[in-house]
């Protein structure tokens, strides 16, 4: 079983986080906060109670001057804040959106890091040159309609099937919300369709595709996977085309009829998946997704650093590292364009920002939507706050592409930026389209996330959370705050146990069988 690493805090002594020497504020990081009156390191005295995570004023500031956390204004203050007040959303003022014309492209230098050589993992090897770290049968499905029945199969299919095949890790059905009362020939149309087909390509599913189908769906399969889409191993009929069972077909007299068809597809699949064994691979085909969640003051002090840490070990071992989330990066947007590898690099990640912000406009918001009630309650004021927080996570190297909505890689590797959705199940469901065949997830108010389709490693910004969910997080950040660990030793045992995790080792959301729904992103209209 694998043990949570649990600090204990001291709560006695005043302890607070100032990212920047040129911050004006800092978060309080004991647990529950400090009472008024508290009498700060240096003499600072708390004006209010001030909730853990959330910002003290560490001078007077007065009406409309910056409220710098990072060093970057998050606010203006819409009042004048007395030193030793509790800053929250209500007195500041959030800045406008950075446009994105003129912005600095390709021009920071990358740090000079030698190449980490000699890491490895147990991975299944596919046909198409990709590299998986489960073993899984998945089964498309083309439309909701299905979704009962495939569900119903795929419990018979684990209970009576799957013990018969020991090195399959397991089946998972691909249910969506997809398919028919869409406007599929709109636009925007592509972008489910095609994460919908590369989710199906995704390195741990080994190349064994199987499709379930109604019949009458707008989504027909070969529209989803039409031919010369999936490559064909060499167990398989070059001939044989799509194995597609479809419910509506006359074949089929009654429920339990196409749940036997189903069972006896699969047992196909399971035979040549069940043939395969781990083999020791580089580090280097690891295709890791970072994401954040359920995120706090503590996301950008703790757990992203440190994720960040070691997406530039990944980086360096050859390794793919996705990030993503486009209002949780649009207001950091010149500090990643700067970062691309290439003008062209940053041209499309500009391009993939004014995207989204045409889109949000046709919904009549704007990125401020994207804060929760959950992150300002874990001292996150607005957006860009939360923004400057999430970037971190992608570390320092230089990003080496952009992938739009719903693309798969397709031979890139470095730090690539995956424009998705900042919602946690919409984005990890583009970035296994994308070929993610690792998951990191950092959450500082806690969330129980996990996918069926690729492990999940969650990280704890705090100990407390570590502590309470400690059958529920994988990794600790918080000892980063306690003072027990620095980012650079937590960065380097994340990198250690994603090996571990690549290689076999169950998070505990695979052992608690905790899975979210794949939600695909449709921008398109619904009919």
């Amino acid at each position: 079983m694998m043990n949570s690493v649990i600090a204990n805090t001291n709560t006695n002594a005043p302890l607070t986080i100032k990212i920047h020497e040129a911050d004006n504020v800092a978060i309080v990081a004991n647990d529950g906060g400090l009472p008024a009156g508290t009498v700060l390191p240096g003499g600072l005295v708390l004006k209010d109670k001030v909730p853990q995570g959330h910002k003290v004023a560490l001078v007077d500031l007065p009406a409309g001057a910056p409220v710098l956390r990072y060093n970057v204004p998050i606010g203006y203050a819409l009042e004048a804040i007395e030193a030793g007040r509790w800053v929250h959303e209500r007195l500041l003022e959030m800045p406008a959106a950075r446009e994105l014309e003129g912005l600095p492209k390709a021009t920071v230098v990358a740090p000079d890091l030698p190449p980490l050589e000699g890491y490895t993992f147990e991975g299944y090897r596919n046909a198409d040159g990709t590299v998986g770290t489960r073993n899984i049968l998945a089964i498309t499905t083309t439309v909701q309609c299905v979704a009962g029945v495939v569900e119903f199969a795929v419990q018979r299919i684990k209970s009576e099937l799957l013990p018969l095949y020991p090195h399959v890790d397991d089946v998972v059905g691909l249910e969506h919300t997809y398919g028919c009362g869409v406007a599929i020939d709109a636009p925007d149309a592509i972008i489910p369709i095609r994460t919908l087909r590369h989710i199906s390509m995704n390195p741990n599913f080994g190349g064994e595709v199987m499709v379930v189908s109604l019949g009458c769906e707008k989504l027909q399969p070969e529209r989803l996977l039409p031919p010369g889409v999936i490559p064909i191993s060499d167990e398989r009929d070059p001939q044989a085309g799509l194995d597609v069972v479809c419910l509506q077909d006359n074949e089929h007299v009654g429920f339990m009829s196409m749940v036997e068809s189903i069972m006896k597809t699969a047992r196909r699949h399971l035979e040549r998946l069940n043939a395969r064994r781990r083999e020791t691979v580089p580090a280097s085909e690891l295709v890791v997704g970072v994401q954040c969640g359920g995120s706090d003051a503590f996301s950008g002090v703790t757990a992203n650093p440190a994720v960040g840490f070691c997406a530039d070990l990944l980086v360096r071992a050859g390794a793919t590292v996705m990030f993503s989330e486009n209002t949780e990066v649009r207001d950091g947007i010149a500090q990643l364009t700067s970062r691309a590898r290439t003008p062209e690099v940053a041209d499309a990640m500009i391009r993939e920002m004014a995207w989204y912000d045409a889109y949000l406009r046709r919904g009549s918001v704007d990125r401020s939507a994207n804060t929760t009630p959950g992150n300002k309650k874990g001292g996150l004021s607005n957006i860009v706050e939360k923004a400057m927080g999430s970037i971190v996570k992608s570390g320092s190297a230089p990003i080496s592409g952009v992938l739009a909505p719903g693309e798969r890689l397709n031979g890139q590797r470095g730090l690539i930026y995956a424009a998705t959705p900042a919602s946690d199940f919409i984005c990890g469901t583009l970035q296994l389209a994308a070929g993610m065949n690792l998951h990191v997830f950092t959450t500082g108010r806690g969330t129980p996330y996990g996918l069926a389709e690729c492990p999940v490693i969650k990280v704890a910004t705090r100990s407390d959370l570590a502590r309470r969910w400690h059958d529920l997080m994988d990794v600790n950040a918080g000892l980063i705050a306690d003072g027990e660990k620095t980012i650079a030793e937590m960065g380097w045992e994340m990198f250690q146990l994603m090996l571990d995790v690549a290689s076999g080792r169950r998070t505990w959301a695979e052992r608690h069988q905790l899975h979210n729904a794949l939600v695909l992103f449709n921008p398109a209209p619904i009919t």
